[in-house]
């Protein structure tokens, strides 16, 4: 197997291990109200900061956890907007089966959070691995120097 095969194959292993874990946290009836609130109350104690709502926390979290989807899905596709398109298409079909599941809520909010931690992911993932993988491949193709007398 080669290493581009070897690379994919951890991609795709990561990406199973961490649908797993997004699945518990977001398929399952368990509210994180308190979670929430409690971290909201934290930093609506710090000085200046006294807007800051659980709104707010729910959103960072959401971007947080999509962050990673978005940088493996476009190591994946090795191209950003396939990997945030997909993962914006997945934010939805999760909403949409948080309509079923009690003391859940789908929103709006939840799939533009989402959608903007996938493409945070994604431009990560294009700036620091696929761009490097760009420079090598031109460095590669360029012709050697020519040897001087």
């Amino acid at each position: 197997m080669d290493s581009a095969a070897r690379r994919r194959t951890w991609v795709v292993v990561l990406l199973a291990a961490y649908g797993v874990a997004v699945a518990v946290v977001v398929l399952t009836p368990v509210s994180y109200s308190r979670i929430v609130n409690g971290i909201a109350g934290v930093i609506r104690a710090l000085p200046g900061l006294d807007f800051f709502g659980s709104g707010w926390v729910e959103f960072a979290a959401n971007i947080t956890m999509f962050l990673p989807l978005g940088f493996l899905l476009t190591l994946l596709f090795r191209h950003p907007w396939y990997g945030t398109i997909l993962a914006i298409a997945l934010s939805a079909g999760v909403e949409a089966a948080q309509m079923v599941i009690p003391s859940r809520q789908a929103t709006l909010r939840d799939i533009v959070s989402n959608g903007i931690g996938a493409a945070v992911g994604a431009f990560f993932a294009w700036l620091v691995v696929l761009r490097r993988d760009h420079r090598r491949a031109r460095a590669a193709a360029e012709p050697a120097p020519a040897p001087t007398d």
